[in-house]
């Protein structure tokens, strides 16, 4: 499980995001309210053969203890129906170094599910290839694209994590056999 941040527009340099005017044009006043760009954080649980679940973060909620447990559940059923020759054998979960990640309520919440929770040094590539090879490829797909709502922005991400899904979890699964 890893998440990251989705943006309704993304510019592609600093210099995309500011504002173009005229030599003679006057400077924008400080109390004018520009309307912000939106964003939201999908959270994306995966094995080596897919994306299982997308879990997206509801406007207005933080990542809490309770909201962070409360997909696993769910991740528990899917993993029966889609994966269920595997799940009889365990499941190891790993995800990041964020506060409600470790939480002792979470490990429990494991635990109690029979996940097996892995240890996840800080700063490792090789057990972060969500940040490392699968964000990277999605967040250049939506770069520099427009999108007025959140709706847009997932069904490009879904259209684009469907485009390297193959490759990625094809290159996951070597690193696994070399590894």
């Amino acid at each position: 499980m890893d998440e990251t941040w989705l943006y309704h527009y993304d510019p592609e340099t600093k210099r995309q995001s500011t504002e173009w005017r005229h030599s003679g044009s006057p400077r924008p006043k400080n109390s004018e309210c520009k309307i912000p760009l939106g964003k939201f954080s999908p959270r994306f649980f995966w094995d080596q053969d897919g994306i299982l679940l997308i879990d997206y973060l509801p406007k207005g909620q933080t990542i809490n203890t309770e909201y962070y447990s409360s997909p696993l559940v769910q991740l528990k059923g899917i993993l029966k129906e889609k994966r269920h020759g595997k799940f009889t054998k365990g499941v190891l979960f790993l995800h990041d170094n964020a506060p409600a990640s470790w939480a002792l309520v979470n490990q429990n919440k494991l635990a109690y599910l029979g996940f097996q929770y892995l240890d996840h040094p800080p700063y490792s590539p090789d057990l972060a290839p969500s940040n490392c090879h699968l964000f990277p490829g999605l967040k250049k797909q939506l770069k520099v694209r427009h999108f007025s709502t959140d709706a847009e922005v997932i069904a490009a991400a879904k259209t684009g994590l469907d485009g390297q899904l193959s490759v990625f979890f094809l290159w996951l699964a070597k690193v696994r056999a070399t590894g």
